[in-house]
Order: C-alpha cells, then sequence, then structure tokens
C-alpha cells in the first residue's frame, strides 16, 4: 500500500530487486550485508581497523522487566531521527490456513485506534511532519517514523496506539481486503517476485519459510478478525519485540517512553511448542517452470545456504561478491571483473545476471537470478553458472585479486548504506532480533578481512558439490525440463573428484 503518508510494503525478495541492474549490483552486497548479520568466531591474530571506522557512536541497549529492549544508536547534532518497533514475526510463523495473516495485519494496523480514527492518525502524522513506514518480511515486521528529534514522543505515542489498541473493525478489514487483492495483482506481475517467491516453495515445500507473504487469494479473501487477533496475541510480545531508535534520539529518554507507553505488552507464554514447529526448514529443491509468452525470461538457479549465525556466512558472502552481477550496458571488457560476466558476454547467454545470498534464521538460499531473451541458450547460461560455482571449490582457481575486490566492495558497500538514520535502524533492529546485539562495523569489517580463497574454496565444495538443485523459470522456458534438470545436477556431482 502507497499513500503521502504510508508506505505499508511486503517484502517478498528485497526493495532491490526492482530497482535497475546496475544498482542492483552494489544494492545487492548492501542489503544482504546488512540484513544478514551473523557471528562468526574470530581468529588469533592481529588486525588494526581502518582510521574511518574508529570513533562510530556505540549502541547502547536496555531490557525492560517486561523483556522488551530498547536499542539505539545517537547522533546529538542530527535533528532528525528514526523510531520504531522491530518485532520477530512475519509469515513464516503462519500455517497453510492462515498465511497471509501477518501482511494483512500490518495493513489493518493503519485503520484507527481506540482513541483515533485513521482520518485522525493521518492528520497527526502529517501536521508533525512525521513519515509512518510499516513492512512485513518472512522473520519480521517493522513499525517506524521517520521524524524531527522534537517530535520522538509524539511518535513512540502513536506506534504504541497503533500496535496495541487498533480496533481491526469489520468494515475495516472488508475494504482492506480487496486493497490486498489488489496489491496480490500488481506482485503477480512483478516477474522477480514471481520467481522467488516460486523458488522459496520448491525449495522449502515441507516448511512455513516456502509460504508467500501475501498468502494465496484464497486465504486473503477468509482471513478474519479472529485470525488476526490470534496472531498478535501470539506473536506480538515483548520478548519478540526491540524499540529502535537512531539519530537525534537520546537513549534514556526514548527508554523512558518506552515505559510510558508499551509497559503493558504481554510477556511471553510458554510458546515453545509452538515456535519450534517452525524451526528446521528443510531444503528440498527441484524444477518449478511457469510457461508463458512473456518476452524475456526469468530463471533462478539455487542450492541451499546459510543462516545468519553460522560460522560460513562470511566466505559465501565474498564467494556471492565474486561471482558478481552484470547487464549488457556494462559490457565485458578487462575493468569486469567477475569471470562469469566474462562468459555470459561472450557467448550472449543472457541480458543480465545477479547472485544473491538470502540467509534466515536457520537457513538460507544461495544462486544466481538471470533475465535471456526467448531464444537464448538456458541450458548454456545455466551450465556457466555451476561452471563458475565448481571453479570455486578449487583454490588454484581463484585468484588473491578477485578475493580483494570481492572483499572490498563488502567493506565499502557496507558503509555506504549506513548513510541515513533509517538504514542504521534497521540495521540494528535487524541485528537485535537475530543475535540480541548489534555487530559494530568494525566487527563486520573484521570478519570479511579474515575471509581468503581457502576458506571460500572449502564453503564451496561444502555448499556446491553434490547438493540439490532448485531451478525456477518463467517465459519460454521448455529447455528447462527434468532431464536439463538432471543434467545440471550431474554436473555439480561430476566436479567431486577433481577437487578432492
Amino acid at each position: 500500500m502507497n499513500n503521502k503518508l504510508f508506505l505499508t510494503k511486503s517484502l517478498n525478495i528485497p526493495k532491490y530487486f526492482n530497482l535497475s541492474f546496475k544498482i542492483q549490483a552494489s544494492n545487492l552486497i548492501n542489503r544482504r550485508l546488512l540484513s544478514n548479520i551473523s557471528q562468526v568466531g574470530s581468529s588469533n591474530y592481529s588486525y588494526t581497523y581502518p582510521k574511518s571506522l574508529l570513533g562510530l557512536p556505540e549502541t547502547r541497549i536496555t531490557r525492560l522487566s517486561n523483556g522488551l529492549r530498547i536499542a539505539t544508536e545517537s547522533n546529538p547534532k542530527l535533528k532528525t531521527a528514526t523510531v520504531g518497533v522491530w518485532i520477530d514475526a512475519g509469515s513464516r510463523f503462519e500455517t497453510l490456513g492462515d498465511n497471509g495473516t501477518a501482511h494483512f495485519l500490518e495493513h489493518m494496523s493503519f485503520k484507527g485506534t481506540n482513541k483515533r480514527t485513521q482520518k485522525d492518525i493521518e492528520l497527526l502524522i502529517e501536521n508533525i511532519g512525521s513519515n509512518l513506514n510499516a513492512y512485513t518480511s518472512r522473520e519480521q515486521t517493522v513499525y517506524y517514523a521517520k521524524t524531527l528529534t522534537k517530535n520522538i514522543a509524539t511518535s513512540i505515542e502513536i506506534l504504541s496506539d497503533i500496535l496495541q489498541n487498533s480496533k481491526f473493525e469489520y468494515s475495516a478489514i472488508t475494504r482492506e481486503r480487496d486493497v490486498i487483492l489488489r496489491e496480490y495483482e500488481e506482485v503477480q506481475k512483478m516477474k522477480d517476485e514471481v520467481v522467488f517467491d516460486e523458488l522459496h516453495k520448491i525449495a522449502f515445500p515441507q516448511s512455513s519459510l516456502g509460504y508467500t507473504i501475501l498468502g494465496p487469494t484464497e486465504n486473503i479473501k477468509n482471513i478474519t478478525r479472529d485470525n488476526i487477533k490470534s496472531y498478535i496475541s501470539t506473536n506480538y510480545t515483548a520478548d519478540r519485540m526491540v524499540i529502535i531508535g537512531a539519530g537525534g534520539v537520546d537513549h534514556d529518554e526514548l527508554v523512558e517512553l518506552a515505559k510510558k507507553y508499551f509497559a503493558n505488552v504481554p510477556q511471553p507464554t510458554n510458546n515453545k511448542e509452538i515456535y519450534d514447529k517452525f524451526k528446521n526448514a528443510k531444503f528440498v529443491g527441484g524444477t518449478a517452470l511457469i510457461k508463458n509468452e512473456y518476452p524475456t525470461n526469468h530463471i533462478v538457479l539455487s542450492v541451499e545456504g546459510v543462516g545468519w549465525s553460522n560460522p560460513d556466512y562470511w566466505s559465501l558472502l565474498v564467494a556471492q561478491s565474486i561471482i558478481g552481477s552484470w547487464d549488457r550496458t556494462l559490457g565485458a571488457g578487462d575493468q569486469v571483473g567477475s569471470k562469469l560476466a566474462k562468459e555470459i558476454s561472450k557467448n550472449s547467454l543472457a541480458n543480465s545476471f545477479m547472485s544473491f545470498n538470502t540467509s534466515y534464521t536457520d537457513t538460507g538460499l544461495f544462486g544466481v537470478y538471470f533475465i535471456t531473451e526467448p531464444s537464448s541458450n538456458l541450458y548454456g547460461a545455466c551450465k556457466a553458472i555451476i561452471n563458475e560455482w565448481m571453479r570455486l571449490c578449487d583454490e588454484d582457481n581463484i585468484s588473491e585479486e578477485e578475493v580483494s575486490r570481492a572483499k572490498n566492495q563488502l567493506k565499502t558497500s557496507l558503509l555506504l548504506s549506513l548513510d541515513g538514520t533509517t538504514p542504521i535502524a534497521e540495521e540494528i533492529g535487524r541485528q537485535m532480533l537475530i543475535f540480541n546485539k548489534r555487530m559494530s562495523p568494525l566487527e563486520v569489517d573484521h570478519l570479511i578481512g579474515q575471509v581468503d580463497k581457502k576458506k571460500i574454496a572449502e564453503v564451496s565444495r561444502k555448499y556446491f558439490i553434490n547438493k540439490e538443485l532448485a531451478v525456477v523459470g518463467y517465459g519460454q522456458v521448455n529447455q528447462l525440463d527434468k532431464q536439463a534438470h538432471k543434467k545440471l545436477a550431474d554436473l555439480m556431482k561430476s566436479k567431486r573428484c577433481a577437487v578432492n
């Protein structure tokens, strides 16, 4: 949903997928680095941090008696701030029958509370010059406000009112149902969204991680007030919520506001059994083809990746950067570092491609998304991608130069992506929900610096060789039949003897 006051967006895949591929190449690293931070044990060796990372503001964290956490990064020089509530709740915590409830709830939260009508909320936000936003992902739901420092208290009170006192009137539910159904239709026009939703479905068919965020149309048509209230009581508990502030915000003042407006957020009951059933998603793989006469083909190849806290995360992230991203406008001269880009360009195998490394709590997806003409050699493009994966399995095939370049790109993108209070708040919010701490840019710089070509080869062998493969095709994709999938899977197996 979009209007001048509210941006309510479901995030099936990262926002940057809707940008041009030139921007995608850098944003892929930015958003994945920030949204998929993991903890890795450090090695015993001396390391000097870059001066550019020294002196950054600290992140302060406070926990209230009900389990609610407050985390801030303060910059007193700023007169603006981003404040919000990050919740450990998304479509992954739904059943097949109520899939779509988390996203529906996000929409309904702006439709009026016990003390304010929808119009009252809109006028108040407009009058203080703030911007209220929300989005839902597979594992998180976020409500936040960008505001002047002097209006932080008002913004926190509004967020508290929305999250704790929304009325969920039947008439509003009926109206919003139509809005979400139209949103569903718009999402189906976004080929990248469709392809990545289908990828999750075939990768994790036995897990709620395979569900879409909006849910199927049948569910959207039948979600009730009781479904919404039940989801809130189960998931919107103090231990699963973090209040975040970044910019011109005082930590102690935000803690007092949290005590004042969020003291009644319920403490958790014994929900361990409920949440355990959503864990341990099993990667299955397979092929899913959506055949039509669309003028371009959209293809994804993926193996299982890793969760945020997996010690292999950083090495895979550097491997993803080595594989890179490319489109035709970049050409394929010596200035293009990606070997896969040169191969794709030389043989006209695709119009563009992008490597991705998507992580969740306990698993992930690692692969390449590419776009071709209908007449292109789809199997040839898939083979080139797998050959690149296999190349990385042998340390002797990896140059020091490409490792250094990939690491520098990650470090640079990290710092560039922290330009503004909202991306900083998003980084803190995600990390607090994942690790119950904020990993500083110093730590991230250190962890990236530890990766070398030996580690890249080790994790590549671990996650590429003889592993299940997921293939999704949209368009004129008859080339990618079951026989093609078998040949590609065999190609991954055939490298075993060569690298072991």
